[in-house]
């Protein structure tokens, strides 16, 4: 569904990558000598023009878990359309009970989201948008779903390429 061909693959030592830590959860485990504590990062990076990655690490300490999680999100990073710093046109998101809302805007709207999808986002490079999450506000479910509708936007020019027609041809019917 993803919009990058199979043999473009995005190293992540060729770029720098800024990574922002969307949400840690402590988790506990009973033993018969007490409870066990380990947490969760949810982490999502990117260099701030069309490329980001999001990932999960888990450890016993939250500095561990959070470079466990910054080392997956870099695994998984994806290229997004971005246009004139908003996003291509209008697109809804869905993964599990998660669904998001994300819209183009004009210049100097900034990035009206909330706290997982803003992550995503601004790490993406997007810097107007009008963007709603509606259903659950589960933290992975959300960045999942914002992944989902930014892999599924397409610019004109492949829509073009797609359709064998120019790109004006597009816009006009």
């Amino acid at each position: 569904m993803s919009n990058l061909n199979n043999n473009q693959r995005i190293r992540p030592g060729d770029i720098t990558l800024t990574e922002k830590v969307v949400n840690i959860n402590r988790v506990a485990k009973v033993t018969k000598g007490g409870r066990t504590f380990s947490f969760t990062a949810l982490v999502v990076v990117g260099d701030g023009n069309g490329t980001v990655g999001h990932g999960l690490g888990k450890s016993g300490e939250v500095i561990e878990a959070i470079n466990k999680g910054i080392e997956d999100a870099k695994k998984n990073l994806i290229k997004v359309n971005v246009i004139n710093g908003t996003v291509p046109h209008e697109q809804l998101g869905k993964y599990g009970g998660g669904r998001v809302l994300l819209r183009p805007a004009s210049s100097g709207t900034g990035v009206i989201a909330g706290g997982a999808m803003r992550a995503v986002l601004e790490s993406a490079g997007v810097t107007d948008v009008l963007a709603k999450s509606k259903g659950s506000s589960n933290p992975h479910n959300v960045v999942k779903a914002t992944f989902k509708a930014l892999t599924s936007m397409r610019d004109a020019i492949s829509v073009a390429q797609l359709r064998g027609i120019s790109v004006k041809q597009v816009f006009n019917g």
